[in-house]
């Protein structure tokens, strides 16, 4: 679309994906405009970028929301125009109103508006990676029915986009990769015992080292759940055997992830922690544009290390390593509890390992549920949800 003027929806607008996303539309407003922009809750934030943006739509999740949007709008950014709850985000991203899709909500609530544009044939800036593990068969096959480009922004299977030999989508299963490497920065507490797990706090669960991210995903690095999710995710993206992937500790989150190759060759994407690298690769793919990130000094980094994740300190890799195995099913049990075990930890109501213990549980009742379809999905996610929750509540964890 050299020439034309993308529309984005930006799904998950005032995170920090959405931030870094609506940074780089704004450096390129020959090439970009933000036609749609959603949030949750936060009002007040969604208002002030309409108000920046002037998007044609703005979408509240919640619909109880929905007056003090409207009247917001009314002030700040009249020509937007106000919409809310699920139905509206489906409606949006399957619309005339995009041609691509950030899909930056948080947890499987994204996965709906990811189906929806998938099916529609958008261009798709997969950050959601709850979407993906809950529907990974429905969404790719929804990708190749409509010949939607899905294009993943996690840094990790960015990387490995660029790596893999085109098209990356379904590489791995190329005669010449051998293995595909996802790097983790092991969170605040790499190196840390069990014991001295036991009194984390959120607060220091949320003081990410190398990333500035939102407190879900920042909990899930902590306990590696982050990359258990990418295990899983890359193998929907990349068609790739779970044997066939890989996870090695890197702290200074500069190798955003490696492809190694039959001839002994490793190929690697480096780059400063920085988000908008992969949003400005997905948004203007296949050029490269000014991101407004600084030149990699290698010289001033000095060193990069690696090492293997502790698994017996950070279970939760080990889970989902142990779900993706099983199938589909077992994957979205994963997600829902870890979801329902992540918020009562951030809430003071479990301590950091029962989040482990919470997923560990739930997967042993619920290790054979139906995963046909959507609606099956979505049972199986509620069904674990409500395991999760009386686990919690009983404090069996």
């Amino acid at each position: 679309m050299v020439g034309t003027v993308r529309k984005i929806a930006v799904l998950g607008a005032t995170g920090s994906i959405g931030g870094s996303t609506l940074d780089v539309i704004a450096r390129h407003p020959e090439r970009f405009r933000a036609s749609a922009l959603s949030a949750n809750a936060d009002v007040d934030g969604l208002v002030a970028l309409c108000r920046k943006f002037s998007p044609e739509v703005a979408i509240i999740a919640r619909e109880d929301l929905y007056p003090a949007l409207r009247d917001g709008l009314a002030e700040a950014a009249p020509a937007t125009r106000a919409m809310a709850g699920a139905d509206a985000l489906v409606e949006v991203a399957a619309s005339g109103l995009c041609d691509t899709v950030v899909a930056a909500i948080v947890g499987s609530a994204g996965l709906g508006s990811t189906l929806a544009a998938a099916h529609a044939g958008k261009r798709i800036l997969l950050a959601n990676k709850e979407s993906i593990v809950v529907g990974g068969a429905l969404l790719m096959q929804a990708v190749r029915a409509s010949g939607a480009q899905l294009l993943p922004v996690d840094s990790e299977h960015n990387a490995i986009y660029q790596c893999l030999p085109a098209p990356a989508i379904g590489a791995v299963r190329h005669p010449t990769v051998r293995r595909l490497l996802l790097t983790a920065s092991g969170g605040p507490f790499r190196g840390w015992s069990r014991e001295r797990l036991a009194q984390v706090t959120p607060e220091q669960a949320c003081a990410h080292p190398n990333w500035r991210m939102g407190r879900k995903i920042s909990v899930d690095s902590a306990t590696l759940m982050n990359k258990g999710l990418e295990v899983i995710e890359a193998h929907w993206l990349f068609d790739a055997p779970p044997e066939r992937i890989g996870v090695v500790v890197h702290p200074q989150s500069i190798v955003h992830s490696m492809v190694q190759y039959c001839d002994g060759s490793t190929l690697a994407q480096l780059g400063n922690p920085d988000m908008r690298t992969a949003l400005s690769y997905g948004l203007a793919w296949p050029e490269r544009i000014e991101a407004g990130v600084a030149d990699l000094d290698l010289a001033a980094i000095a060193r990069l290390d690696f090492q293997p994740p502790d698994e017996v300190a950070f279970p939760c890799l080990r889970l989902a390593r142990e779900a993706l195995c099983e199938g589909p099913a077992a994957t979205t049990v994963l997600n829902a509890a870890n979801e329902v075990a992540v918020s009562a930890f951030l809430q003071g109501r479990l301590r950091f390992l029962g989040i482990a213990a919470v997923l560990e549980t739930t997967l042993a009742r619920l290790h054979e549920r139906a995963a046909d379809d959507l609606p099956a999905l979505l049972e199986t996610d509620a069904h674990a949800r409500r395991i999760a929750q009386s686990l919690i509540e009983s404090e069996d964890c």
